[in-house]
């Protein structure tokens, strides 16, 4: 055994394969200190033959739980699908081996969800009725003993509808839940909003109201105090994340749906468009840099492509002269589509 002592301390030094080794035990006792050296150049020998010691392996419900979840809430808040939870247990050295990727379906190239007409209509009368039981709660509270005869002054609810006023200005614009909280009162000149803000310069543009929002800027307008459309309590100085997830949870509940990111309404949004405009106004709409985006929204209906021909025949003089449409239509079949 090479184990010699250093102050109050044993080390031990050893070759292996040519390398030289030391360390320290940390201990004072020399016969635990053998014992930690032996048990070094055991695990080395176990190295060498392929018979290292396994780590014990989280379950997926531990390691989510306890790793994953927390990571992405402070990291990813605003769009949690951004990192794959098997590729961060991979990283952080929670598995052994690179785990399987996760293959969609055949023809399935994302997996966003849609809101229903329906499962709108509920949602939107869950949040009504959340603002209206914090008002009734504070209204019984200003009649209640410890107002009148404690002469507590009972705290009122800073915005009872906020998580409603949010989620109209996502299912209507179709802006990105990051580019409604950070509104000013600047960014509403009129029925449009403007984005000034976003992940690339693609995101900056002008989106008209429609009247249901534009309803919601002009109350909100009345006794919304600063700068920020929808200011809140926090460092920024305007809502995060983190100030919607309960009530949006709790009208969920309420509306009796499956829990969704704020997301989504996006998504609805620009999917609920689609039917409607060419794709590239689609994509100004959106704020999207990419096409390839743009095309996840965008499904040729076979009356738009019907009437897209006809039109395109009746310009050409009633008859098909065997040329390409595109080469000589007046106009692109993607604009031709849109009055179909």
């Amino acid at each position: 055994m090479a184990v010699y002592k250093r102050g109050r301390l044993w080390w031990y030094r050893f070759v292996w394969n040519g390398e030289s080794i030391r360390e320290s035990t940390k201990q004072s006792n020399k016969r635990t200190a053998e014992q930690i050296e032996a048990a070094h150049k055991t695990s080395l020998a176990k190295g060498e033959v392929g018979i290292r010691d396994r780590k014990p392996a989280a379950t997926i419900r531990q390691f989510a739980t306890s790793d994953f979840l927390p990571f992405c809430r402070s990291t990813f808040a605003a769009k949690t699908k951004t990192l794959s939870m098997f590729a961060l247990a991979t990283e952080w050295g929670k598995v052994a081996r690179a785990l399987p990727r996760v293959r969609m379906l055949p023809g399935e190239a994302h997996r966003d969800r849609v809101v229903s007409v329906k499962e709108e209509q509920a949602y939107f009368e869950g949040t009504q009725a959340i603002g209206d039981a914090a008002m009734e709660a504070y209204q019984r509270a200003l009649v209640g003993i410890r107002a009148t005869e404690r002469a507590e002054t009972p705290i009122k609810p800073r915005d009872p509808f906020l998580l409603r006023d949010v989620a109209i200005m996502l299912i209507d614009c179709g802006i990105r839940p990051e580019e409604c909280f950070r509104l000013r009162w600047e960014n509403h000149q009129n029925d449009v909003i403007e984005i000034t803000y976003g992940k690339t310069d693609n995101a900056r543009r002008r989106i008209p109201l429609s009247q249901r929002a534009q309803s919601i800027l002009e109350m909100r307008r009345a006794h919304v105090a600063g700068s920020w459309i929808f200011p809140a309590p926090t460092k920024s100085g305007h809502i995060e994340p983190s100030s919607l997830q309960g009530q949006h949870a709790k009208a969920c509940t309420v509306a009796k749906v499956e829990h969704f990111p704020l997301y989504t309404f996006r998504h609805t949004c620009l999917t609920r468009w689609a039917p409607f405009m060419d794709p590239w106004t689609l994509a100004y709409l959106a704020g999207h840099r990419d096409m390839s985006i743009t095309k996840r929204y965008v499904h040729p209906q076979e009356y738009n492509t019907r009437a897209a021909i006809e039109k395109t025949r009746v310009a050409l003089g009633g008859h098909n002269s065997g040329h390409s449409l595109i080469s000589t239509a007046h106009e692109p079949i993607s604009n031709l589509a849109v009055s179909g």
